[in-house]
């Protein structure tokens, strides 16, 4: 195992504070802690700040919570930012409305690499487990439980991990969810993280896979490991996802590498003052 490596867990939400809730309360019993959990929090109300001070007060590691108005999704936005403020060298990024299986952190770091970024997949849990799981604020998900979709991504085994890292899909961009990714934060930095072009839901975590690619990178999938169970909620409004597919079409076709429009007008801007800040102004407009 390796222990060297520091890592940031990024989770980011909107107005759905206990999925959060819960999805922190599985961080908190990971077998191997990240080194810090940042909350890219695209517009949510006063509710999720009440819940993230809560835990807080009894997590084992630093939890800072990074805000911006609600106007619309944007989540490019909002994960660059939270990219900028991560003081570790590997990120790994979550969504907010996700279980994580307790040895999730460990297995990202033993598969993370030095030239690749890792895609992962995620387990579907229908509505009646979900309300289940949200009511009792259940973190545990037995291997065979009733309302568990995606049979195969339920197993944990790490030595099929490691065979199928380099061998599934490693050229398909659409072979990736965004909810379930890794990255070292310096490759990042290099391809300018996430275009702030998408607005709305899709793509972008597609088009960051292709601009990493272009870069040099390789990726690799974290298959019978790395596991996450999502919460059943209804689809995304997708109304802003033709014009993302043509951002991911100029991507493919220009062989892409730096967006301008992204990560480095973050860097000496948030700073730990104003990323507290973001909360303090947060409940001050209520």
């Amino acid at each position: 195992m390796k222990t060297s490596t520091k890592s940031s867990l990024i989770i980011s939400t909107y107005n759905w504070p206990e999925a959060l809730r819960l999805c922190l309360l599985s961080v908190k019993g990971q077998s191997v802690l990240p080194d810090e959990v940042i909350i890219a929090d695209d517009g949510s109300t006063e509710q999720t700040v009440q819940v993230i001070d809560t835990m807080r007060e009894t997590f084992p590691v630093r939890i800072i919570h990074i805000w911006q108005k609600d106007e619309g999704f944007q989540l490019s936005k909002i994960r660059n930012k939270a990219i900028a403020s991560s003081s570790c060298d590997y990120i790994i990024q979550i969504d907010g409305d996700l279980v994580l299986h307790k040895h999730f952190i460990k297995d990202h770091l033993e598969l993370s690499k030095r030239g690749t970024f890792v895609a992962g997949s995620r387990v579907l849990m229908d509505q009646h487990l979900s309300a289940k799981m949200l009511r009792q604020q259940k973190t545990s998900v037995q291997l065979f439980e009733p309302g568990l979709g995606n049979l195969c991504n339920r197993f944990n085994i790490s030595w099929l991990t490691r065979y199928f890292a380099d061998r599934y899909k490693p050229d398909d961009i659409f072979a990736l969810r965004g909810c379930n990714m890794a990255f070292w934060k310096e490759d990042l930095v290099r391809v300018n993280g996430y275009n702030e072009c998408f607005h709305g839901w899709g793509r972008e975590d597609n088009e960051i896979a292709v601009r990493l690619l272009n870069s040099g990178l390789r990726k690799r999938a974290i298959k019978f490991g790395g596991i996450v169970f999502h919460i059943h909620h209804s689809e995304a409004d997708r109304g802003g996802c033709r014009d993302n597919d043509e951002y991911l079409r100029y991507a493919m076709q220009e062989k892409s590498v730096y967006c301008s429009q992204g990560l480095s007008q973050y860097f000496n801007v948030l700073d730990p003052v104003q990323r507290y800040e973001n909360e303090l102004s947060l409940v001050a407009n209520g």
